[in-house]
C-alpha cells in the first residue's frame, strides 16, 4: 500500500443540512455560517453536545452534523457492544462523516509497558490489535490510538526504545492488511510515561517503517511538554496522521487558553491536511450555553481564510 494513503487522507463528503443558525445564549446573536461545514474536519466526542441532543451518542452526532462538524472520535469505541459500534458506523456512513481515533484495548497504558520487552505484555498489545480490526469493520474507523506505556527504569532508554519498536512492528503486521493505522500519542499526564514528545514518536515511526504506525499529535500535550508547537508540528509532519485539540491551561475549546488556535488551524490547513482533528477537550462552560459557546469558538478559530 502507498504510504500517502495512510496519511492525511481525504474521506469526507455530504452536503450541509439547512438550519436557521445557532443562537448564542449570552448575546442572542446568530453564530455566522452555523450550518456550514468547517474548513477543517473537527471530530466531536460523546458527551460534548448532550445538553442539546441527549445522552444518545448517535443523536449527538446528528446534532454535530447539523452544526457543521463532519467527524467524530470515540476513545471508548472498543468498549461498546458490537451492535453499538455498528449503529455508529452506519450513522456516520449515512451522513458522510469521518470516524477518527478509538483507543486500542491493550490492557492498560501504564504497567503493561511495551518498553519492558516482556512477551506477555506484547501479547496483550497484539490481542488489542486483532480486536481493533474487528471494531474497525463495524464502525468504519481506520485509526487507533496506542500509548506504549511507562518507562521500564531498570533498562537503558535505548533498549526500551528497541523493545517498543519491535512490538509495534508486530502490531503493524496485523493492522496493515486492513488499512488500519495505529497512531502513537505522546502524553503529558505523568512523567512515568515513556512517550512524551513528537520528535521521539517520529524516530520510532521511522524505525518501525510501516504505513500502519504514525503519530497522533495532541496539541495540548505537546504544548505542555515541549512548547514551540508549530515548529514541532513541522518537524514531525511527515509522520503525523491525526491531530487532537485542547487549549492550555484548562484543556477546553479554542479561545480559552494561551494557544492561538486560529493561527494553528490556518497552519495545518495551509499544509494541506485533509484528515481529522479530534476535539479531545472539555467544554469551558456548563449546559446548553457552554455547548453554544463551544460551537461559536470553533467558528471563530476556523475563520482563517
Amino acid at each position: 500500500m502507498q504510504r500517502k494513503k495512510f496519511l492525511q487522507s481525504s474521506f469526507l463528503g455530504g452536503a450541509a443540512i439547512l438550519t436557521n443558525g445557532v443562537v448564542n445564549a449570552k448575546n442572542n446573536k446568530k453564530i455566522p455560517n452555523a450550518d456550514q461545514p468547517f474548513h477543517l474536519h473537527y471530530g466531536i466526542h460523546d458527551g460534548m453536545f448532550k445538553n442539546h441532543a441527549g445522552d444518545d451518542f448517535i443523536e449527538q452526532i446528528k446534532f454535530g452534523y447539523d452544526h457543521g462538524f463532519r467527524a467524530i472520535e470515540d476513545n471508548g469505541m472498543m468498549g461498546r457492544s458490537a451492535d453499538e459500534q455498528q449503529k455508529i458506523g452506519d450513522t456516520l456512513a449515512k451522513l458522510g462523516m469521518g470516524m477518527g481515533v478509538f483507543v486500542l484495548d491493550k490492557g492498560g497504558n501504564g504497567a503493561n509497558t511495551l518498553a519492558s520487552g516482556k512477551p506477555e505484555y506484547v501479547e496483550i498489545f497484539l490481542k488489542g490489535c486483532r480486536g481493533a480490526v474487528e471494531t474497525s469493520k463495524r464502525c468504519g474507523g481506520k485509526l487507533t490510538t496506542v500509548v506504549p506505556g511507562d518507562f521500564e527504569r531498570h533498562l537503558p532508554e535505548g533498549i526500551q526504545t528497541s523493545n517498543i519498536i519491535l512490538a509495534l512492528r508486530k502490531g503493524a503486521e496485523i493492522l496493515e492488511p486492513h488499512g488500519i493505522v495505529m497512531v502513537l500519542e505522546p502524553l503529558s499526564d505523568t512523567p512515568d510515561l515513556f512517550l512524551r514528545s513528537a520528535d521521539q514518536a517520529h524516530a520510532i515511526c521511522k524505525a518501525v517503517n510501516s504505513p500502519s504506525c504514525k503519530i497522533l499529535f495532541d496539541m495540548y500535550h505537546i504544548q505542555r511538554n515541549c512548547g514551540n508547537l508549530i515548529k514541532h508540528l513541522d518537524w514531525a509532519y511527515d509522520e503525523i496522521a491525526y491531530f487532537q485539540i485542547g487549549n492550555n491551561p484548562g484543556r477546553n475549546e479554542p479561545g480559552t487558553g494561551e494557544m492561538d488556535y486560529k493561527n494553528i488551524f490556518k497552519h495545518i490547513y495551509d499544509k494541506g491536511f485533509k484528515g481529522i482533528l479530534g476535539m479531545e477537550h472539555g467544554n469551558a462552560k456548563p449546559g446548553k450555553e457552554g455547548e453554544l459557546a463551544l460551537i461559536k469558538a470553533y467558528r471563530e478559530a476556523d475563520d482563517f481564510m
